[in-house]
């Protein structure tokens, strides 16, 4: 079964578009905002319409990878096999010395791949959540879990329900220097400074 599209797919999510639309601006992310190379550190220190990109396409490596699986005919363990490469691959990416984004993007591009209901849901929360709070982190921990809770109750394949908690569990951990700073009222708001 196609196990060549694992790596293939770990190398699409190494390719750091965030760091590289940055770079178009002559901005480092790694030298400002939150020093993370992911879309929301995009949207702050370049501006709107660079984060904007940068998060289209971080969430289309999530989506291709998806349907790569779908396409080559592969069952729900594949899917997410490839969901998962893409994912390791955009937060430990090999051309950035293993040193990435997030997950949550590209995260959410595997959810509209595997259950574009639960990714309208999901996307709505976190947008209602965004603008609420305006901390991008609060939406990126607390959506994973709701899409966990979603995948249970729409009663979806086991394995999927089974790889969303642990993808938010991955993306919890992931975010745990933004949960002291949430803690300690430092975490940067949207906007702010």
């Amino acid at each position: 079964m196609n196990f060549f599209l694992i790596p293939l797919c770990y190398l699409l999510g190494s390719i750091p578009f965030s760091f590289l639309i940055a770079k178009l601006w002559r901005v480092d992310l790694r030298q400002v905002g939150s020093g993370n190379v992911g879309a929301t550190n995009v949207l702050r220190s370049v501006g709107p319409w660079p984060g904007a990109l940068a998060f289209f396409l971080d969430f289309m490596k999530g989506w291709l990878a998806v349907y790569l699986a779908f396409l080559v005919g592969g069952g729900p363990i594949f899917v997410l096999t490839l969901g998962l490469a893409v994912i390791i691959g955009h937060t430990y990416p090999i051309f950035l010395g293993f040193k990435g984004g997030k997950g949550a993007a590209t995260g959410l591009g595997v959810l509209a791949g595997i259950a574009p209901e639960i990714f309208a849901v999901a996307f709505i929360f976190a947008f209602a959540i965004i603008a609420l709070t305006r901390y991008v982190s609060v939406a990126s921990i607390l959506t994973p879990w709701l899409v966990a809770t979603l995948m249970f109750y729409w009663q979806k394949p086991i394995p999927y329900l089974c790889m969303t908690v642990i993808v938010a569990a991955f993306i919890f951990v992931r975010h745990l220097p933004n949960v002291k700073r949430l803690r300690n009222g430092t975490e940067l708001r949207l906007g702010g400074k």
